[in-house]
C-alpha cells in the first residue's frame, strides 16, 4: 500500500447499539473524527436494519459482522482506504456465530476489531467466564506467529477486563466480580508478558481514566467506571504508535472511546 497519511488516528468504541447510537450522534462524531479507520463493537444490527448514513456514510468503506442471534454483539469498521483483506472467523462455530471479529489488513499493519465476550451467564453467575478466557486463547494463538516475526498488529475493542487495581472505580468491591476476577486479569497478563502494549497505559499513568460506567444514574458523572476498552500494540506495531487517548467526553453510549494516533510508515514495507 502506498502511504499516503503523514499520521494515522485510529479509534474503537463500544457503541452499545449502533441504531441507537445513530439516533444519538453517531454520524456527527464519526464525521468529526479526524480518524482514517474506526471500530465499532455491540452494533447488534444486520446492516440492512441501519440508517444509510450509518451503514453506507460518505467517504468511507465500512464492512460489518453480525451474529446469528438477533439483536446481539456484532462489529463493524470504518476506513477512509479499503482494507486490503478482510477475515472474520477464528474457526470455532460457538465463537463465529456471535459475530466479534473482525481482522483487517492495511498494507503492513493487521487491525483486529474485537469484541470480547463478557464473563456474565445469565443468572449473572460468572459461568461464561471459561468461554471467555477460551476466546482471548484462541485469539492470542492465531495472533502470535505474526506477533512474533515482527508483525504489526493493533487489538482494539471492548476486552471485558479491568487489567488492575487503577483501572476501575472500586477494586475490593469488584474482585469476585466478571470483569475484575484474577483468572481474567491474569489472562490480560499473559498477553503483556508475551509483548503486546497496553498504549493507553504507555503513555498515561494516572487513575480515574474510564471507558465504562453503569447506566445507573449518576454513576457517569462521579466516574465511577471501569477501563475495559484498549488498544493493544504488537512490538512491532509500538514503534509507529504515537500517543494513545480515551475520550470520556463523548457521549451516545455506556462506553467511550478510545484509540491511539500511528506514524503513516506503519503501512509500508
Amino acid at each position: 500500500m502506498k502511504r499516503s497519511y503523514r499520521q494515522l488516528k485510529i479509534l474503537s468504541w463500544n457503541v452499545n447499539g449502533l441504531r441507537a447510537a445513530s439516533k444519538k450522534g453517531f454520524g456527527d462524531w464519526l464525521a468529526q473524527s479526524r480518524a482514517q479507520i474506526v471500530g465499532v463493537q455491540e452494533v447488534r444490527a444486520l446492516p440492512e436494519q441501519l440508517p444509510d448514513e450509518v451503514r453506507e456514510p460518505a467517504r468511507w468503506h465500512t464492512h460489518f459482522v453480525s451474529a446469528e442471534r438477533k439483536g446481539y454483539s456484532g462489529v463493524g469498521l470504518y476506513s477512509r482506504m479499503a482494507p486490503d483483506a478482510v477475515e472474520t472467523h477464528l474457526g470455532v462455530e460457538e465463537f463465529d456465530i456471535e459475530g466479534r471479529l473482525q481482522l483487517l489488513r492495511f498494507g503492513e499493519l493487521l487491525v483486529v476489531n474485537g469484541y470480547f465476550p463478557n464473563g456474565n451467564g445469565k443468572e449473572r453467575d460468572n459461568s461464561r467466564v471459561p468461554f471467555k478466557l477460551d476466546f482471548y486463547r484462541r485469539l492470542f494463538d492465531r495472533l502470535e506467529a505474526e506477533r512474533v516475526r515482527g508483525g504489526r498488529i493493533l487489538v482494539m475493542g471492548d476486552f471485558n477486563t479491568a487489567h488492575r487495581a487503577i483501572d476501575l472505580a472500586r477494586p475490593k468491591q469488584n474482585e469476585q466480580t466478571s470483569g475484575f476476577l484474577p483468572e481474567e486479569r491474569e489472562e490480560l497478563d499473559r498477553w503483556i508478558r508475551a509483548g503486546w502494549v497496553d498504549t493507553f497505559r504507555h503513555f498515561n499513568s494516572e487513575p480515574g481514566q474510564y471507558t465504562w460506567w453503569s447506566q445507573r444514574f449518576g454513576v457517569r458523572a462521579k466516574n465511577i467506571g471501569w477501563r475495559i476498552d484498549y488498544v493493544l500494540a504488537s512490538e512491532g506495531a509500538m514503534d509507529y504508535v504515537r500517543s494513545a487517548q480515551i475520550f470520556p467526553e463523548v457521549m451516545g453510549s455506556d462506553h467511550c472511546p478510545v484509540g491511539v494516533t500511528v506514524d503513516g510508515g506503519i503501512l509500508e514495507r
